[in-house]
């Protein structure tokens, strides 16, 4: 059972939500856009978002500077 986060391999767990992945991933950026095959997901639900097994999870670093 897996998933993809930005295109590399992740072992899947179930109940594992869109924070779980982020924590494993170790990405802890302030601005991040998450989607679950290319649906965005609402950062206030992070926490409770599961993410399926055979999901393809983007995880897009927001920049923002002058």
């Amino acid at each position: 059972m897996m998933i993809k986060v930005n295109g590399r391999p992740m072992e899947w767990q179930e109940g594992m939500t869109v924070k779980d992945v982020l924590d494993a991933m170790g990405f802890t950026f302030p601005m991040i856009v998450v989607k679950i095959d290319g649906v965005v997901v609402r950062r206030e639900d992070f926490a409770t978002k599961e993410v399926p097994d055979g999901a393809e999870v983007s995880a897009i670093h927001l920049i923002s500077g002058g």
